[in-house]
C-alpha cells in the first residue's frame, strides 16, 4: 500500500515534460479530483448526520444535486480511462478509476440516506468538495496563466501537507465554528447593554453594513495577528502558517488549529455582537474565504496603486517573506493604510521578495506543526 501511494505521489509530481496534453496526465488529474469530489458527496447523500453540512442540506435534497453526481462520478470514469489509454504510468488513472468505483458501490447518485446513531456531530465532507472545486478551480488555471514564479508547480513542495490542512478545517467545520462563536455567544446572551448599536448597524443600508464589517473585522484582525508576531509563545502557533517555503493559493490554509479557533473567535466577534444582517455576515465570510486563497496565490502583477488602497498578493507576500525588511510587517488582511496608520507598512514599487518561510526549524507534518508551539524553545 505504501509502495502505491509512492507511486502516486511520484505521478502527480511528475516533471513538466511528463505532464504535457497527449500524455494522460491531465485527464488523471481531474478525473481524481472529480472522483474525490464525488465520493465526498456520496458519502454526504449516504450519512448526512456524520458527513454533511446542515447548511448545506437544502441543496443535497434537491434533484440537481444528484444529476450533478452522477455527471461528476461519469466524467471521472471517463477521464480515467482516458488517462489509462494514454499514459505509460497507470497509476493516476487506476487510482481515479477506483475511488469512483467506491462512489459508485456505495450508491452514486441514487443513494439513499442510512440511519445513523445521532450522536450531534458531523464531518463537513460536502463542505471540503465544494471548497476545493470552488477555490481549487478558480486559482488553479490564474496561476498557471498569470504565475508570479513560472517554474513553480502545482504540487510544489509541501502540497501534500497543506491539501491535508484544507481537509482537515474542512472537516472540522463544526467543531471549529463552535468553539470560535463561544465568546459572541456569551456576548450576545448576557449583553443587553449592546440592543441600541445592534438596531442602529443593523438599520445602516446592506453595502454600509458589508463596507463596516470588512473594516471592523480587519481591524480586529490587524492586533490579534500583529500579538501572535510579538509574544513568543503565540509566534509558536502562527510560525506554522509561515513555515510555507512556497505561496500559492493553498498556503493559505496552513494554520495551526488553535489559532484557526482563535481568530475566527476574535474576528467573528463585531460580527455577531453588533447587529449586522445576517446575509452581510455570509457573504463577508464567503469573502473572506476567496480573499485568502487569492493574497497567497502565485499570481504576478505589482498593482502598485491599487495596493494602497486594498491588500494585493505582493503585498501579503512580503508579509510572509524571508527577507529582513519584510519582517513583521504588512498585517492587514484587506485595507493596506492600516499598516501605514500604525508603523508596519512595506510595499517597495515593483519588488517582490526573494523566498519565503521562517528562519527557525518548523517541523514538517501535520501532527508535528501540531505539537511544535508546546515544545518550541522560545527566543
Amino acid at each position: 500500500m505504501t509502495t502505491y501511494l509512492r507511486k502516486l505521489v511520484r505521478d502527480l509530481e511528475a516533471p513538466i515534460e511528463a505532464r504535457g496534453f497527449g500524455t494522460g496526465w491531465f485527464a488523471g488529474f481531474f478525473a481524481l479530483l472529480l472522483a474525490v469530489v464525488g465520493l465526498c458527496f456520496v458519502a454526504a447523500l449516504r450519512w448526512p448526520d456524520w458527513m454533511a453540512m446542515p447548511e448545506l442540506a437544502r441543496i443535497l435534497a434537491t434533484s440537481g444535486f444528484r444529476v450533478m453526481v452522477h455527471v461528476t462520478l461519469l466524467s471521472a470514469y471517463a477521464l480515467a480511462l482516458l488517462s489509462l489509454l494514454l499514459r505509460p504510468r497507470k497509476v493516476l488513472g487506476l487510482t481515479a478509476l477506483l475511488v469512483a468505483l467506491v462512489g459508485t458501490i456505495l450508491g452514486g447518485a441514487s443513494v439513499q440516506p442510512r440511519e445513523m446513531h445521532d450522536w450531534g456531530i458531523f464531518f463537513g465532507v460536502d463542505f471540503f468538495a465544494v471548497n476545493l472545486v470552488a477555490t481549487g478551480l478558480m486559482f488553479a488555471p490564474l496561476e498557471r496563466i498569470f504565475a508570479h514564479r513560472g517554474e513553480q508547480r502545482l504540487f510544489r513542495t509541501e502540497w501534500r501537507e497543506d491539501l491535508f490542512y484544507f481537509l482537515i478545517s474542512s472537516m472540522l467545520v463544526q467543531l471549529i465554528t463552535f468553539l470560535a462563536l463561544a465568546p459572541s455567544s456569551y456576548l450576545n446572551a448576557h449583553g443587553t447593554a449592546l440592543a441600541d448599536v445592534r438596531a442602529a448597524v443593523g438599520g445602516l443600508p446592506w453595502i454600509v453594513q458589508f463596507a463596516l464589517a470588512m473594516l471592523l473585522t480587519d481591524l480586529t484582525q490587524y492586533w490579534f495577528h500583529r500579538t501572535f508576531h510579538r509574544v513568543p509563545f503565540l509566534w509558536g502557533f502562527h510560525a506554522v502558517h509561515h513555515s510555507a517555503k512556497s505561496m500559492d493559493w493553498l498556503a493559505g490554509g496552513r494554520m495551526h488549529f488553535i489559532e484557526i479557533v482563535l481568530l475566527r473567535g476574535v474576528t467573528s466577534l463585531p460580527l455577531l455582537t453588533l447587529g449586522f444582517l445576517p446575509s452581510v455576515m455570509q457573504a463577508y465570510i464567503g469573502l473572506v474565504y476567496v480573499y485568502s486563497s487569492l493574497v497567497h496565490a502565485n499570481i504576478r502583477g505589482d498593482f502598485d496603486r491599487l495596493g494602497k488602497w486594498i491588500v494585493v498578493p505582493r503585498f501579503h507576500h512580503w508579509h510572509h517573506a524571508l527577507e529582513a525588511e519584510g519582517v513583521d510587517k504588512n498585517f492587514a488582511i484587506h485595507f493596506p493604510w492600516l499598516d501605514r496608520l500604525f508603523g508596519t507598512h512595506y510595499f517597495p514599487k515593483g519588488k517582490w521578495p526573494q523566498g519565503y518561510g521562517v528562519p527557525e526549524a518548523v517541523p514538517s507534518g501535520y501532527l508535528a506543526q501540531m505539537r511544535y508551539p508546546f515544545v518550541r524553545k522560545a527566543d
